[in-house]
């Protein structure tokens, strides 16, 4: 697999990462909070990886 492709698919978990922080918000902040860690470690993931 190339970085690119990697990096892409890093960005599209964080983004359906962030999904579900916006649908579990109201109903398990805590739960919205570990989802939101998460989408920030995959986008920077990709970030990393793409300065690799």
């Amino acid at each position: 697999m190339s970085k690119e492709v990697i990096a892409v698919l890093l960005l599209a978990l964080g983004g359906f990462l962030i999904g579900g922080v916006y649908s579990t918000w109201k109903t398990a902040k805590f739960i919205a909070i570990a989802l939101g860690v998460a989408a920030v470690l995959s986008v920077g993931g990709a970030i990393a990886w793409l300065a690799g």
